[in-house]
Parts: structure tokens; sequence; C-alpha cells
């Protein structure tokens, strides 16, 4: 038997996403900051965690605990129901993304605006795989490799799973609550 496409129908998918807004009353565009908020503070345990190291300092590992605490808290609002190691995958999915943006950046300002590119990319990659776990529009079980740029041997276009997934959240951004 053939598997499915993981993203069967984008009309399909957004009609669903406007039923789970209007019954959940999700408002994307508040979780899409909540999601760079949360980057930051994964960021800002990661500097607490170094600068206790390089200081010697115990204070900032507490500071550490205490932003770790809220950034938990935040995610909790994201991530209602999570299976497995969901929810390590979609932190470490953000830390990622947010690390690969900040290192795009850096490239763009020595001028290497084609590494740059690259890496914002992969940055929302990432970014849109977070969404794509955390809506249930992953599904690993049906997702193969047919090659580098396919989903499955119907796929016309040649993106990708992850170019799809963007894709997808594209539309999912331009078409929240404001």
């Amino acid at each position: 038997m053939e598997k499915e496409n993981p993203i069967k129908n984008l009309d399909e998918f957004i009609q669903k996403l406007s039923e789970m807004k209007k019954k959940d009353k999700m408002d994307l565009s508040s979780d899409e900051d909540l999601t760079l908020a949360i980057m930051n503070l994964i960021s800002i345990e990661e500097h607490f965690f170094f600068t206790g190291t390089k200081t010697g300092k115990e204070k900032y590992y507490d500071f550490l605990k205490e932003v770790r605490e809220m950034r938990k808290t935040l995610l909790k609002k994201i991530i209602k129901k999570y299976e497995g190691e969901v929810w390590c995958i979609s932190k470490h999915l953000l830390a990622a993304s947010m690390r690969l943006m900040e290192v795009g950046t850096k490239q763009l300002g020595m001028g290497k605006k084609e590494e740059a590119y690259d890496l914002f990319e992969k940055a929302y990659n990432l970014y849109s795989l977070f969404w794509g776990v955390n809506m249930g529009l992953v599904d690993t079980a049906q997702v193969k490799k047919i090659d580098d740029n396919a989903i499955d041997k119907h796929d016309k276009e040649k993106k990708g799973f992850m170019g799809k997934l963007g894709e997808l959240v594209k539309k999912i951004i331009d078409c929240c609550i404001e």
C-alpha cells in the first residue's frame, strides 16, 4: 500500500487550521512572537551557563535556573500535547533555528550573502519543522526518502518536505488572527 503525502492538500490544511482557530481561539501570530521570546530565553540560559563557568560565580547558575523555569512555562503555552521526546525536540529546533539566524546575521555583516542566505533558509526550515511537529502536520511514520528534493514519487514541485512545510507555515502566519 502506498503511503500518503504528509502534506496532502494545502486548502484542506488551511481549512482545518481555520476551524482550529475558531474552536480553540488560536492566535498564531502571538504564538510566533512567543516562540521568538522562547528562543531568546534559551539563548539567555546558554549565556548564564557560560558566564557562570567563565567567572566561577554560582549566581549565574541561579539566574539560569530562573530563566529555565520561565522558558518551560512559556513553552507549555505552545506545546500542549506531546509524546516521546517531542518536548526536547521542539526546544532544540527553536534553539538551533535561533543560532542559525545569529550566525547568518554575522555572515551577512561580513558581506557573505550567499552563506547568510543559506543559513537563514536552514533556520526557517527548522522553525517550520517546529510548527509542523507541534501542529500535528509531521507524521514521521509517513515520511520516507525518495530523493533529496521530493516528498514522494508524485511530488511535482520537488521542494522537499522542509520546503513544503515552510510554505505552509508562511500561509498559516498570513492567515492568522491579528
